[in-house]
């Protein structure tokens, strides 16, 4: 072995590419839809007991953090989303030639994107 080799590997250092950040993306999501599955039937359970709970729910929602919090939910379902079709795609062997699984990264995250703008600018 080289002596000029590195002890320790700089992982902020090493440069992935797109399809790789979309996998990853992918399971980030998928964590995080998870994580986030507890609290959004707690919140449905409330909003279904009674009005009063209905209100409180409201009120908790016009809070702007809790905005971006429902809109990195909605970010996570759609990429999830995406990504498991291009994904269940590239199972059945379409699109895995590196042109088009670069394309179609791309198109993944454009296409999550736009929707979670699109569609969290109509709910806002």
């Amino acid at each position: 072995m080289s002596a000029t080799r590195p002890k320790h590997l700089a992982i902020w250092q090493i440069r992935m590419p797109l399809p790789a950040i979309v996998s990853i993306l992918h399971r980030a999501s998928g964590a995080l839809l998870f994580a986030a599955v507890p609290f959004m039937l707690y919140a449905l359970q409330g909003t279904l007991s009674s009005a009063d709970r209905f209100e409180a729910f409201r009120a908790c929602i016009a809070h702007p953090l809790v905005k971006l919090a429902l809109l990195a939910v909605l970010w996570a379902f759609l990429h999830h989303a995406c990504a498991g079709i291009r994904f269940l795609l590239m199972d059945i062997h379409k699109g895995v030639e590196l042109p088009k699984a670069r394309a179609s990264a791309y198109a993944v995250l454009g296409v999550s994107i736009v929707l979670t703008i699109v569609t969290g600018g109509l709910t806002w």
